[in-house]
């Protein structure tokens, strides 16, 4: 019953505008797939604290450290690789071992979306500013393909254009139920903590300049209802992150997925981050 005027855009792209809007900004929420963008806009102090109602049904792990965002769904971080050109066993335990030359001509990433951006972030953060840009570099050095958008680059992971692709695990769950198990991608879950295994909310928080805060709390607190948390695992194959909300069968538990030890709310420096692809020409 509320009617909501809503700017599409990417995460890094709508996180700059709020940042550059400042306090004339007529947002009142902002919901967006990375803790990165969120981070941004925290740090700009542009965010108003989140009531406890909303804060306690997600666990503190996808939750900003200062209240000032909340995650929504939980999505990680993955490599799909087609099983008629590669096996399990053909593929390096971490994400920093896809710079070795034999990967040259067979990667697929995308460097210009949030969810890459914010996992190249959390590498700087876990391994320093020189292994990331080395990465960045050695990924290059390998000619990959750059796609904008996932599931066209999942596409041609099946069709042998290229092995294997960088990407979020919902993407091969809804293409594997929507072309069946006789579809050639395979998934691999990074382990021991690899950087290339990050845990990614969705999020949103809710602008101090809002004019409509109580409705912007409401949009939340129904994001996190049982009833959507719900859809966003069954329908559209994410971790749920509300507290008493199981994820699908055929995911495997959060709990069994060892992640790297960084705190998601230091994902923020969305800007150096930036730098560094462009930098390297990746963007």
């Amino acid at each position: 019953g509320i009617k909501v005027e809503a700017r599409y855009g990417s995460s890094a792209e709508l996180a700059l505008a709020l940042v550059e809007e400042g306090q004339s900004s007529p947002a009142d929420v902002f919901l967006t797939v990375d803790a990165g963008a969120l981070g941004a806009v925290s740090r700009a102090g542009l965010f108003a604290e989140l009531p406890a109602s909303i804060l306690d049904r997600v666990d503190p792990r996808f939750t900003a450290r200062d209240g000032s965002w909340v995650g929504v769904t939980g999505r990680v971080r993955v490599v799909v690789y087609n099983t008629q050109r590669v096996s399990e066993s053909d593929l390096p335990p971490s994400i920093l071992d896809y710079t070795d030359p034999k990967w040259k001509g067979r990667l697929g990433w995308t460097p210009s979306y949030g969810s890459f951006q914010a996992f190249l972030t959390a590498l700087r953060l876990d391994k320093g500013e020189d292994v990331a840009r080395q990465w960045v570099e050695g990924i290059l050095k390998n000619e990959p393909r750059a796609y904008t958008q996932n599931l066209p680059m999942l596409e041609a992971v099946a069709n042998g254009e290229i092995d294997v692709a960088f990407t979020n695990h919902y993407y091969y769950y809804r293409m594997k139920s929507q072309q069946g198990a006789d579809f050639p991608l395979g998934i691999y879950f990074f382990r021991n903590g690899d950087p290339g295994g990050l845990i990614n909310p969705s999020g949103a928080g809710i602008l101090a300049t809002a004019k409509n805060a109580d409705e912007a709390q409401e949009f939340i607190e129904f994001l996190l209802s049982e009833e959507i948390q719900k859809y966003f695992t069954e329908q559209a194959f994410e971790y749920p992150v509300a507290k008493g909300v199981a994820p699908r069968q055929d995911l495997p538990p959060l709990e069994s997925l060892t992640t790297p030890d960084i705190d998601l709310s230091d994902l923020q420096d969305l800007e150096e981050t930036l730098k560094l692809l462009r930098d390297a020409g990746a963007i």
